[in-house]
C-alpha cells in the first residue's frame, strides 16, 4: 500500500465528503485556522460550543434504553428554543413601553416560531415505542414538563405583556375593541394585538399536541411523574394567557350586529 492511500486526507476524516472538498478547493476553508479562544478545530466549533453541548447528552454507557438520546435531545433542545422566546418577548415588552410597536410585533413573531418549533418537536417523541418508553421512564426520576425552566418563564410573560400592551391602548386613549374597530387609524397597535394572541394560541396548540403526545405513549388513563394524572394535563388545553382578547372577539361581534353597524 502506497504511503498516499496510507495517509487520511485533508482535515483527518478517512471518508471526506464533497462539502470538505468544496471547503477546501472552492472557498479555501481548509486553510483557515481558527481565531476565536477555546477548545474545538474551527471557529464555528468554538462559539457555538460544540465540544461542550455535544457531551451533555448520556452517553451510550450511561443510558438504561437507546432512546434516552431522544428524550434528551428534544427536550434540551425545546429549553434552547424557549429561551430564545424568553428573550425576545423581553425585549417586546420593553420595546412597547417606548411605543416601538413595529420592532415589538416582529419580536413577538420570533418568539411565535420558537413555540412552533417546540411543538413540532413533540412529534419525534411520537415515535417512541409505548412499551419501551418504560425503561426510558425509569431514568426520569420524577422529572417533569412542569418544571420546565424555559415553559415557566414563557408564562410568567403573560402579565407583564398584557400590562405593556394596555399601556399602548391608554396613551393612545383606546380601549380594546378600538384596536379592531379602529385598526386602519391605529394598524401597529391591531399588529400587537394580533402578535399577542397568536402567542396565546401558538402555546395552546403545544398544550393540545403535548396531551395527545403524552396520551399516545403513556395513555390518557395514565399518572405522570410527578402524581399528575394525563387527564388533567388535558383539562389545561382551555387555559388562556389574554383571555380578554378572546372575549373581545363577542363584543366585535354585538358591535357589528348594532344598529350603527356599517362598513369600516
Amino acid at each position: 500500500m502506497s504511503d498516499s492511500a496510507a495517509s487520511p486526507p485533508p482535515g483527518g476524516s478517512e471518508h471526506p465528503t464533497v462539502e470538505d472538498a468544496t471547503a477546501k478547493e472552492v472557498l479555501g476553508h481548509g486553510d483557515l485556522k481558527p481565531i476565536l479562544p477555546g477548545p474545538g478545530g474551527s471557529d464555528y466549533e468554538r462559539y457555538l460550543l460544540t465540544d461542550e453541548l455535544l457531551q451533555l447528552q448520556k452517553t451510550p454507557e450511561q443510558m438504561v434504553h437507546r432512546d434516552e438520546l431522544l428524550f434528551q435531545t428534544v427536550h434540551q433542545s425545546s429549553e434552547l428554543w424557549l429561551k430564545l422566546a424568553v428573550f425576545e418577548t423581553d425585549e417586546a415588552i420593553a420595546r412597547m413601553a417606548e411605543d416601538d410597536l413595529v420592532l415589538a410585533v416582529r419580536l413577538l413573531g420570533r418568539a411565535h416560531h420558537c413555540v412552533i418549533l417546540v411543538t413540532d418537536a413533540l412529534h419525534v417523541l411520537e415515535r417512541l415505542s409505548p412499551w419501551e418508553y418504560h425503561v426510558v421512564r425509569t431514568a426520569l426520576g420524577h422529572g417533569s414538563g412542569f418544571d420546565s425552566p424555559g415553559w415557566k418563564e414563557l408564562r410568567r410573560q403573560a402579565a407583564p405583556l398584557w400590562d405593556a400592551f394596555t399601556g399602548v391602548l391608554a396613551r393612545r386613549d383606546l380601549v380594546l375593541s378600538d384596536a379592531y374597530v379602529r385598526e386602519r387609524q391605529h394598524p401597529s397597535v391591531y399588529d400587537l394585538a394580533e402578535g399577542l394572541i397568536e402567542l396565546d394560541e401558538r402555546i395552546a396548540i403545544w398544550r393540545s399536541v403535548h396531551v395527545k403526545m403524552v396520551q399516545r405513549v403513556i395513555g390518557g388513563g395514565a399518572v405522570g411523574t410527578q402524581g399528575t394524572p394525563v387527564a388533567v394535563l388535558a383539562g389545561m388545553t382551555t387555559k388562556e394567557l389574554f383571555p380578554q382578547l378572546w372575549a373581545v372577539r363577542n363584543r366585535l361581534t354585538e358591535i357589528a350586529a348594532g344598529p350603527d353597524a356599517g362598513p369600516r
